[in-house]
Formats: C-alpha cells, sequence, structure tokens
C-alpha cells in the first residue's frame, strides 16, 4: 500500500472505513445535486487529508529529485499515482475536491497567491464566478471530451490551513523571545533557523518560505520583509503597523547572523579538540607516539583557532550590546519626545496659570454665593416658625418621658419586693429547719432515758413557742 494512503489511515478514520473508501475514491461529482450533504462530506475530507499530508512532506512533488514542500500541494498525475490502491484505483473525483477547496480560498494557486497586491482576506480578492468557472476549466482540465481518462492537471496550491498554523505558531514564539527592538530583526537563514521548531518542518524549501514570508507580511501585517537584503523585521506590539527596513535593520540582522554562525564554529572546535586529546591520550598508551605528536599538533591548531573564535564573538557580542542599548536609547527618547507633545497640548487646553488662578478665584466666589443664599433661605424659613407648636412638642416629649422613668421605677420596686420577699421566706425557711433538728435530738434524749434540765427544758419551751408563734 503506497506511503500516502497509510498515512491518511491513520490521521483520518474515513480511509479506515472500506464503504468510507469506495464512496472517496468513487465519481461522486454526479451527487452535487442529487445528494448534496455526501457530496459535501467527501470533498471537505478529501480537501483535509490533503492539508495534512502536505503538512507532513508527503504529497510528491512535480519530480523525485525536489524537495516535497508543507505549505504548496502539487496536484498532478503524480499525486493520482501515489493515492492509487489496487482495490479502488485512482480516486475519481479528487480534481472536484480541489475546485471546492479553490471556491472556498481553503487552497489558492500558488502564482495567484504570490502576485496578489493585496490581502488574500480582502473581500475584493474573492474572483468573480466567471473567473472561478474559467480557472476550473483550464487548471483542473474539466473541459476534455468523454473518451479522455480522469486525471489531475498539473497545478501548485498554497494550503491556508497549514501557512496560518505556522504563522500563527510563529508569532507566538516571536512574543516570547524577540522582547527588544534589535531581537525582532532576521536576516532569512536566521529567521528560518530560530523558528523551524514552530513551522512543523525542519526544512523549509524556497517555496514554502516565499509562501509565508508573504503571508506574515502581507496577509497578516506582522512582518515587514526585503527580499533584495533577505531582512525580516517582526512588528513591535506598540506599532499598529510593521516599520519598514532600513539600512540599520540590515546591519544588525547581518550581525545577529554572524554570531549566530560563530556559536556553532565553538561548539565543533570544542568537540574536535576533545577528540583530539582522547587520540593522543589513545597513541601514548599504545606506543605510538608518531601519531600522538599528530593529534596534539591538531590539538594545538585547534585551540588556536578556537582562542580567535572566542575573540571575535566576544568583541561581536559587544557591538551589538552597545547596538541594542543605543537602539533602546531611541526608542526611550522618541517616547519622551511624543510625551513631551502630549503634556505640552494638554496644558494647552488648560489655557495657562492665569486662566486656571481665574478659574479657581470664580469657582470659591460663586461657593461664597450659594452660601449667603442658604444663609438667607434659612433665615426666612425660621420667622415662620409657631412657638406653640414647639411648647406643645415639648410638653408632649417631657410627658413621654415622665411615663418612661416611672415604669422604669415601677419596675425597680416590684424587682426589690420580689428579693426582699424571696429573703424572707428563705430565712423562715432556715429557722423552720434548726427547729426540726433541736426536737430530733431532744427526742433522741427521750428515748435514750437521758434527764433534761430545766434550764433545757425551758429552751425548748421558748424556742417552740417562738416557732408556733412564727
Amino acid at each position: 500500500m503506497p506511503e500516502l494512503l497509510d498515512f491518511l489511515r491513520d490521521f483520518d478514520e474515513a480511509f479506515r472505513s472500506r464503504a468510507r473508501l469506495a464512496s472517496l475514491y468513487s465519481d461522486f461529482r454526479f451527487q452535487k445535486t442529487s445528494n448534496p450533504d455526501g457530496y459535501q462530506a467527501n470533498s471537505a475530507t478529501w480537501t483535509r487529508a490533503l492539508a495534512k499530508a502536505t503538512q507532513g512532506g508527503l504529497v510528491p512533488g512535480p519530480s523525485s529529485g525536489l524537495s516535497r514542500n508543507v505549505f504548496v500541494l502539487h496536484s498532478g498525475e503524480e499525486l493520482a499515482k501515489a493515492l492509487q490502491t489496487q482495490e479502488y484505483g485512482r480516486p475519481l473525483a479528487l480534481g472536484a475536491a480541489i475546485e471546492d477547496a479553490a471556491r472556498k480560498k481553503e487552497f489558492i494557486q500558488l502564482k495567484d497567491f504570490l502576485d496578489a497586491k493585496q490581502s488574500v482576506y480582502a473581500a475584493s480578492w474573492i474572483p468573480t464566478p466567471w473567473q472561478i468557472v474559467t480557472w476550473t476549466l483550464k487548471q483542473l482540465g474539466m473541459m476534455r471530451d468523454q473518451s479522455q481518462t480522469d486525471r489531475l492537471v498539473a497545478a501548485d496550491f498554497v494550503v491556508m490551513a497549514n501557512v496560518e498554523a505556522a504563522a500563527k505558531a510563529i508569532l507566538d514564539q516571536a512574543s516570547k523571545i524577540a522582547t527588544s527592538n534589535t531581537s525582532r530583526i532576521f536576516t532569512k537563514e536566521l529567521f528560518v533557523s530560530t523558528f523551524a521548531s514552530a513551522t512543523g518542518a525542519e526544512n523549509l524549501s524556497t517555496t514554502d518560505l516565499q509562501v509565508l514570508l508573504t503571508h506574515l507580511s502581507r496577509d497578516r501585517s506582522a512582518i515587514s520583509w526585503s527580499p533584495s537584503s533577505d531582512t525580516i523585521k517582526i512588528k513591535a506590539p506598540t506599532e499598529s503597523h510593521p516599520t519598514p527596513i532600513t539600512d540599520e535593520d540590515i546591519s544588525i540582522a547581518k550581525l545577529r547572523a554572524l554570531i549566530s554562525s560563530l556559536e556553532p564554529q565553538i561548539d565543533s572546535l570544542t568537540t574536535q579538540i576533545a577528540s583530539c586529546d582522547r587520540r593522543a591520550r589513545e597513541a601514548v598508551t599504545a606506543k605510538q607516539l608518531p601519531t600522538a605528536k599528530a593529534a596534539l599538533r591538531s590539538k594545538k591548531n585547534l585551540e588556536y583557532t578556537l582562542e580567535k573564535r572566542h575573540a571575535t564573538l566576544s568583541q561581536l557580542e559587544e557591538v551589538y550590546a552597545r547596538i541594542e542599548q543605543a537602539a533602546d536609547q531611541v526608542e526611550l527618547v522618541r517616547v519622551m519626545e511624543a510625551s513631551s507633545l502630549t503634556l505640552k497640548s494638554l496644558n494647552k487646553q488648560t489655557g495657562g496659570v492665569e486662566k486656571v488662578q481665574d478659574v479657581v478665584e470664580g469657582l470659591q466666589e460663586e461657593m461664597m454665593n450659594t452660601e449667603e443664599i442658604g444663609t438667607a433661605i434659612t433665615e426666612v424659613s425660621a420667622g415662620e416658625i409657631d412657638e406653640g407648636e414647639v411648647e406643645d412638642e415639648l410638653a408632649a416629649l417631657e410627658g413621654a418621658e415622665r411615663e418612661k422613668r416611672e415604669a422604669e421605677e415601677a419596675k425597680v420596686r416590684e424587682r426589690e419586693e420580689a428579693a426582699a420577699r424571696e429573703a424572707r421566706e428563705k430565712r423562715e425557711a432556715e429557722e423552720a429547719e434548726e427547729t426540726r433538728k433541736k426536737f430530733a435530738e431532744l427526742d433522741k434524749m427521750v428515748e435514750a432515758g437521758t434527764p433534761v434540765g430545766e434550764k433545757q427544758e425551758s429552751e425548748t419551751s421558748a424556742n417552740t413557742a417562738e416557732a408556733a408563734t412564727s
């Protein structure tokens, strides 16, 4: 089974179902009127599948020797052969699916995309119905005799979903790493190496890179791009539109590219020095002195070269730091100048110090007038008060206060009387208990035959009489 179809089976469940696969490979163009839903389902499935296959670099180009693009789909016999199966043959309606994608601007012919002067998202860019029909007949080979076999005419299409996804990923990454004015400037090579992981492709072809930069500059207004100098500048977050490329930008881009190229050279030299040192040690161990000397000479040469590279890199980094500082200072001066003009304009709107003093004095005068008017109104209102009504209201308030005070005094008396009564009852209960205890002791003495003195009898009788009286 072809590699491309294997990929599509893993990507989309429709290519794993025998029934759906038979429908996708059939000539479903005639369902456009008889079964519109089925037609749209098959067409949308092919559009998604071709976009994903292009992104994976699996769509063959016009020649096997050419690199495969990830943003540009090549439609032709190579694609039809790559999708051909022994059971279902070629996809007979693939051209119609590509035509539908072109109508919806999901696929845009490469030449039209690169030649467009305005954004592909602009409403005026949409081709007229007659242009669509003419393009379809010419580019997709729909104008043919019935005896001719179904074949895909060679044409290149920009897959907008792939380009848009890569552009978004690049801008997201740039917002994190391109934080200064100079760090937003790149050569084309530095741009590719910096954002290779975001594009989802290890190596972008020349066509892919041209499509991506055109989309970012023209359709997204996110970068400035100078093809003549291969310089790219990402728009600052505070800018509404990217500023044009200047000579200073070109110099900064070249300096950054040179610094970036020196770093891997230093890493490579370091690795080679370690390798020479290892070979020299191994040769000494094996008593191969000539080999050890040759390895040590190579090591010395590499160390000398490494030292020079380090010195060059250090010098370039110092220059770049000064340039970055100067660029930030230029931006700071611009901001301060704009702020000065804004402050001057606002101060001018106030009319100057004298006008402000006049306004303050007028405000104070009007406040005094307001206070005098309020005082006059109060005096007028005071002459209309009925003193009799005031006395009657005062008497009513005093009566209410007196009744409240008398009620509180009555409650206090009731609480005091209740407390006295409770104390008296408690005292009487204690005396009765004491008398009971004495009678109980007397009874015990009588039962025991103990004589009771007169004094004791008289005390007992007295206590008894007192208890009875109580």
